[in-house]
């Protein structure tokens, strides 16, 4: 059938809108990069942003902080506003600030505040494992038992979690729910709206983890009345390995205290004056802590003026478009050898990748690296293929799928297997 042809996935192409844009991007040659969700590649625009920072520190030393064209001291700030309108908070409820893990220890040390009633944190039990690691250290710091007081909800397949399970656990116990936006292995798409309501139906404070959904899917934080938030930028934002991470929290809180203080929490007009009592920033850069690592930040300038260009909705509309076509070809060509499709199928509840389950997945992995296609592995049988909006193709889906159909025809053992679908 020609929807199964390569000339379709060309005409799809032909027609995408986004298509210029895969230009601005440095592409591996003779790969077909599939690993976005995990470190997006290096735009034309991020590395230029680089090279003018540099040339701003070579030029101005230490003026370069209120001089030039990015002046430093307000960077943090500045690139906050511009990723507002991607996560749909206000310009003053976003700061770039920290990495994920810290930014996590600021937000809970802020807003866990357990009272006789109500001691324990809320997660689940498929979230990423460094989320994990912090909020048990915060109960710890707290002089609470994380095994007593760290309520993880139980996933009933071992791929996705039961938003019904999760308001089940939203008792009068719990003081502070920090959930994942978007399921790292699975690709589950929480909503994140309802769980708000249900949580502040219960007077509960609510944040999100939006690592694995940032730069893919549109949020509307403010108007959700999400609490707080807290993201990578290397991911589909395409920052840089190790770039500075970014923190949302909703201006309800403006007056609350940081939970953790540094330097550049201060009041900008303030910051010089050296006193030794904190006179805390009224909007979301009050939860910064140290000084901006500034060359880690500059790549950012330059991938936010892509997103801001091209808009959240268009990427989330071909993001959609790429994973379903990904998921009817493997549906069509794959289903007989054992794969098994382990993302939410509906497009209101799959992020921006493709989760195949199959037992031989770390060697297929291996087996699609040699063939010049980067997927990710994921312990102990799990494949996540990413085509990213900005610069992947459907040619590109078309390819891996037939990369990946030719190895299971060439295997002794490609029969149905159990797993199989």
């Amino acid at each position: 059938m020609f929807r199964y042809e390569r000339q379709y996935a060309r005409l799809l192409d032909a027609q995408d809108e986004l298509a210029p844009y895969r230009e601005e991007f440095y592409l591996p040659e003779g790969t077909i990069y599939l690993d976005g969700n995990s470190l997006g590649l290096l735009s034309k625009r991020a590395e230029q942003a680089l090279f003018d920072i540099l040339q701003a520190w070579k030029t101005h030393g230490i003026d370069g902080w209120t001089s030039g064209k990015y002046p430093w001291f307000y960077l943090s700030e500045s690139l906050g506003e511009k990723m507002a309108s991607i996560v749909g908070g206000k310009p003053e409820e976003v700061i770039v600030t920290g990495s994920t893990t810290v930014n996590l220890h600021q937000l809970v040390a802020t807003f866990y505040r357990p009272t006789s009633e109500r001691t324990k944190i809320l997660a689940d039990e498929l979230t990423f494992p460094s989320d994990i690691y912090a909020l048990k250290s915060q109960l710890k710091l707290k002089g609470y038992d994380p095994e007593e007081h760290l309520v993880l909800v139980k996933s009933r397949d071992g791929r996705t979690i039961d938003e019904a399970d999760i308001i089940a656990a939203m008792t009068d116990e719990i003081a502070l729910i920090v959930l994942p936006s978007v399921l790292y292995r699975s690709g589950q798409l929480f909503d994140m709206k309802m769980l708000t309501e249900e949580a502040h139906k219960r007077g509960i404070i609510i944040g999100f983890d939006l690592c694995h959904s940032v730069g893919a899917i549109p949020h509307q934080l403010h108007d959700w009345g999400i609490d707080f938030a807290f993201w990578c930028n290397y991911k589909y934002l395409n920052a840089g390995p190790g770039s500075v991470a970014a923190l949302y929290v909703n201006e309800k809180h403006f007056r609350r205290e940081p939970g953790l203080s540094g330097w550049f929490s201060s009041k900008k007009a303030k910051q010089f004056d050296m006193a030794l009592d904190l006179t805390p920033e009224m909007h979301a850069g009050a939860f910064q802590i140290g000084t901006p690592h500034i060359l880690s930040t500059a790549p950012l300038i330059g991938s936010l003026s892509l997103f801001c260009e091209v808009g959240i909705e268009k990427i989330r509309q071909k993001s959609l478009a790429l994973t379903r076509y990904m998921m009817e070809l493997i549906e069509h060509e794959l289903a007989e050898y054992g794969f098994t499709i382990g993302n939410p199928t509906d497009d209101a509840q799959r992020g921006g990748h493709v989760y195949l389950e199959h037992p031989e997945a770390a060697r297929i992995c291996k087996a699609l690296k040699a063939e010049g296609v980067i997927p990710d592995f994921r312990t102990p049988n799990g494949i996540r293929l990413a085509p990213v909006a900005l610069y992947n193709t459907f040619e590109d889906v078309w390819q891996t799928v037939q990369i990946l159909t030719s190895f299971r025809k060439k295997s002794p053992t490609s029969k149905r297997s159990e797993s199989g679908r």
